[in-house]
């Protein structure tokens, strides 16, 4: 019997699998296709971007710059410069409903907390790149990939959990439904996925222009009076949004002629297709279990939640559900969490989900067609081009600056930690690697080091003072890289103590 079955193996499930494994589980991933690369993953259909949290995330368990040249080779093949896949910024650095932000107009004094980093800012990849990289990752911890075999059933009991998946029973202490949007784990388990409809039907598609010249559809985002379009540099590569209710979804295949008559419809220009490669649909439809656990299920990344692809927030957000998830299922699977450890998932997770879904159906009503829309849209325009708008919008997708409430006093606790730097190079970043917990003693005399050690095999004691410490004295991170404790005077034992012993159990005696 394994500790976890984890169903599905993209990049949210392999990260996911990483973590556990990392943390001394062992973990069996059961993946519905065959191979890790297909021509949906590959860009440049497969091209996805990872914002400055899951750039963050990556870099704290040693495989940013794995995927980053990963996606570079990716760009090679198709014959994109790699730079293609580098952080927008300075230019922009995010957008709304296809309006751009410029990083310029970014309120920095507004954003305490931060410093220079690895993993300032996103950049695009490819599920295909990011994929591959995880697997190796997964892999080189001890993770069993089992690949064709697509879960049919889940029966469960009161210390385990049965998955049947490519005609084979798989037993675990634990499962984790990975699974994609249409999740078959969600619907098995009985989760309760509720929500919006759709108000339009988006289209993702790899097409061959009768006459490419771009002119005809510059390339960008581009909102019109019917919907809106998006044309990459990728050869062929568009993307279409038409507000016909949802009412095209995935109800039969999208043919060239389809496509063709949506493209003149949304564009109003008058643009001929002489043939699709590859196309799919999908909608807006906005969507959450109302909790993530029941019972030794849980779900992660879209068997959670469904949005629009608006702004790219999906896959960070499913990054996000597996780094807070990984830690708290693996000290549960050991013995050692405390008391209501795993709730905790849900009760983290969910408000950050429901918030990216508002997130994307406010940007569906600003492009929403209708004769108040073009005002509506000068509006948001305006407001975002202030500083406080830019500042605002990058806040809301950037993925470092929300908030758990773990309560404390101190405005770091509950945020993602900063990228401390030692004088001989190393990082905090570095020292999140073995995804233990870590205590920052800032000070020289190690006040906190005979505490610390009692947490041996959960805490990773770090002592002496950063090139900037920003005016903290010691902090205590858990393994996804959330401060937990801070303080900025003479470390408190007992609250420091306590707060330990709050996010990673009893001490060892």
């Amino acid at each position: 019997m394994h500790d976890v079955v984890i169903a599905g193996g993209g990049p949210v499930g392999l990260f996911l699998a990483g973590e556990l494994a990392l943390a001394g589980c062992s973990v069996l991933v059961l993946e519905r296709d065959d191979e890790i690369g297909s021509p949906w993953k590959a860009l440049p259909l497969g091209l996805r971007g990872l914002n400055a949290g899951s750039a963050e995330t990556l870099h704290r368990r040693g495989l940013l710059e794995a995927v980053i040249g990963a996606s570079r080779a990716d760009a090679t093949k198709v014959g994109a410069a790699p730079d293609a896949i580098e952080a927008p910024a300075p230019r922009d650095v995010s957008h709304f409903a296809g309006m751009g932000l410029d990083a310029a107009d970014i309120d920095v004094s507004s954003l305490p907390f931060r410093l220079p980093g690895p993993a300032m800012e996103g950049f695009m990849t490819s599920l295909e790149a990011l994929g591959t990289v995880l697997a190796d990752h997964a892999s080189c911890v001890g993770v069993e990939v089992v690949r064709g075999a697509a879960v049919t059933a889940v029966t469960r009991h009161d210390a385990s959990v049965v998955v049947t998946a490519g005609g084979q029973e798989y037993a675990a202490r634990w499962l984790v439904g990975c699974d994609g949007g249409r999740s078959t784990v969600r619907r098995l388990a009985g989760f309760d996925f509720v929500g919006t409809e759709p108000l339009f039907t988006g289209y993702v598609a790899q097409v061959d222009f009768a006459d490419p010249d771009p002119s005809k559809l510059p390339f960008g985002f581009n909102p019109t009076a019917n919907g809106m379009y998006l044309r990459t540099p990728f050869e062929g590569h568009l993307g279409l949004m038409d507000f016909d209710g949802g009412a095209f979804d995935r109800s039969q295949p999208p043919t060239r002629e389809h496509l063709q008559e949506v493209l003149r419809r949304v564009t109003g220009a008058d643009v001929t297709l002489n043939g699709v490669r590859r196309a799919s649909s999908f909608t807006d439809r906005a969507m959450q279990v109302t909790t993530y656990r029941r019972g030794r299920v849980l779900l992660a990344g879209d068997a959670a939640h469904i949005h629009s692809p608006l702004g790219g927030q999906g896959l960070n957000l499913g990054i996000g559900d597996a780094v807070n998830l990984g830690w708290k299922l693996a000290a549960t699977v050991r013995g050692t969490a405390p008391a209501g450890l795993l709730d905790t998932y849900t009760g983290e997770r969910h408000p950050v989900g429901a918030a990216v879904l508002d997130w994307s159906r406010a940007q569906v009503a600003t492009m929403q067609p209708g004769p108040n829309a073009p005002a509506l849209r000068r509006l948001v325009h305006d407001l975002m081009s202030t500083p406080s708008g830019t500042t605002h919008v990058y806040r809301r997708t950037a993925g470092l600056f929300h908030r758990y409430d773990l309560g404390g006093e101190h405005p770091l606790i509950g945020c993602t930690a900063p990228d401390f730097r030692y004088e001989d190079g190393t990082t905090v970043g570095d020292v999140l690697r073995r995804g233990l917990g870590v205590v920052l003693d800032f000070g020289d005399g190690h006040a906190l080091e005979p505490s610390a050690r009692s947490w041996k095999d959960r805490i990773r004691y770090v002592s002496g003072p950063p090139r900037d410490a920003l005016g903290l004295t010691a902090l205590l991170i858990r393994p996804d890289g959330v401060v937990a404790w801070a303080d900025e005077h003479a470390p408190d034992l007992v609250t420091f103590e306590r707060a330990a012993a709050r996010w990673f159990g009893g001490p060892e005696i």
